[in-house]
């Protein structure tokens, strides 16, 4: 993970993890088209959060472990 981009990657966990987000709120909060600011892709792809899918509701996003443990360790 890029050193610029950890700071937001942190932001997003810390976002995630104050309450229960829906896709759509993450999507509206933290899409971009800059193919610089890949936070949401780059979480995803390091395995720092996970959808969460429960039949008859919105699609879940929450940090996963991983996520948590990164959060925990940058707010030392």
């Amino acid at each position: 993970m890029s050193d610029v981009l950890t700071p937001l990657t942190i932001d997003l966990l810390a976002w995630l993890a104050a309450e229960p987000r829906d896709y759509f709120d993450v999507m509206d909060a933290w899409r971009t088209s800059c193919p610089r600011l890949t936070i949401w892709e780059d979480a995803i792809d390091a395995g720092l959060v996970r959808r969460i899918h429960t039949i008859g509701q919105p699609v879940r996003i929450e940090p996963t472990e991983r996520g948590l443990a990164l959060l925990a360790n940058r707010s030392r």
